[in-house]
């Protein structure tokens, strides 16, 4: 079976290394070393100063919104995981859908603007696929309005634009960490802001809202993360370059194998230092992308339509018309993609989807 993804999993006495010294310090969680190095390490690794290490992304973008206080109405994208819509309305706030660039996939900064209302609060971004949103427009969009920008980063692990990491931009980023992408920590999330006194309000928010042992400075909940997901953490972080320039070899090979049908990839702007995560393509229609993986699923490969349905189909949302998501989310499919696909598996599903056009 070839999966969409498959987690990459290091070298078991490397991750035993770490296991010996929780076993020997018996300290499980609670903001333990492992933790603490692992932030320490993300940090120097991607040029950044204020990291918080979590336990999922979802709590991450939920942390953001708190922190920063956003009520009220929020723009963000219909084309992303339901955890970007569902954390706003987890939260309170009412999610106002502007639709999305047909060649980059994300959030269309030229319709933001019309969206604003005296209600808006905030703008919640996704970078699908790890593509970065049109930042620059993004910010100035913000501060002309007054308004919070939370970037919801989960597929961005490694992505630079014109230099810097893309978790520099925004009031808050957020990242997942969960198994599924190319840096994990089996289950696991972050935030990064450049504003250190945000940095301590949400670093104080994931643990209850303590300020000492019996101090309570904030209103909090549980959003820690243990001393066996950071293990795996900073044992993966050693191997994240490998998997990149292994994602991005396997890319290619996608590229050179699909080159001769019409499939459209998201565009990606020449400034940023992309990560692979992912490998989207957009069939002609519904039916050819259908098509494609059920003839995929008979050889025993499996894709994903990520991201189907549009976000406005959700049944706690009042849906809305946004042509543009809608047509890209019935035709879009994930190639499987991840460390151990190997290039003759590869050129498998090249074969197939050929086969289908021919």
């Amino acid at each position: 079976m070839i999966p969409v993804t498959k987690p990459y999993l290091p070298p078991l006495e490397e991750y035993t290394h770490y296991l010996e010294g929780i076993w020997k310090r018996q300290w499980l969680t609670n903001n333990g070393p492992l933790v603490n190095e692992l932030e320490l390490k993300v940090s120097d690794y991607l040029g950044l100063k204020n990291f918080l290490f979590l336990n999922n992304g979802t709590f991450a973008i939920q942390v953001a919104l708190k922190a920063l206080g956003i009520t009220g109405e929020v723009i963000t994208t219909p084309f992303s995981y339901v955890a970007t819509t569902s954390s706003l309305v987890w939260e309170g706030c009412k999610p106002v859908f502007v639709d999305i660039h047909p060649e980059t996939f994300n959030i269309d900064p030229e319709k933001i603007e019309a969206a604003i209302t005296a209600e808006t609060t905030a703008i919640l971004a996704t970078h699908v696929y790890g593509n970065p949103c049109d930042v620059v427009k993004i910010d100035a969009i913000a501060k002309k309005h007054s308004l919070k920008v939370i970037y919801d980063g989960a597929h961005c692990f490694g992505v630079k634009y014109k230099g810097k990491s893309i978790f520099e931009y925004g009031d808050v980023s957020t990242a997942s960490f969960h198994a599924t992408k190319l840096f994990h920590t089996v289950e696991g999330g972050g935030v990064f802001t450049n504003n250190k006194e945000l940095h301590k309000k949400m670093a104080l928010m994931r643990n209850f809202g303590h300020d000492g042992p019996e101090v309570f400075s904030e209103l909090g909940v549980n959003g820690k993360n243990s001393e066996f997901h950071a293990a795996i953490g900073l044992v993966n972080l050693k191997k994240v370059e490998a998997i990149i320039q292994k994602r991005k070899q396997l890319s290619i090979n996608y590229d050179q194998k699909l080159g001769d049908i019409k499939l459209q990839k998201p565009k990606i702007d020449r400034s940023v230092e992309f990560n692979y995560g992912y490998y989207p393509v957009l069939f002609e229609d519904e039916k050819a992308a259908i098509t494609c993986m059920t003839r995929l699923n008979r050889s025993q490969i499996f894709p994903r339509r990520y991201f189907y349905p549009s976000l406005v189909h959700l049944p706690y949302i009042q849906e809305d018309a946004l042509p543009i998501s809608e047509d890209i989310s019935k035709r879009v499919l994930c190639l499987p993609l991840y460390y151990e696909l190997s290039f003759e598996e590869v050129d498998l599903i090249c074969r197939i989807i050929n086969s289908v056009y021919s």
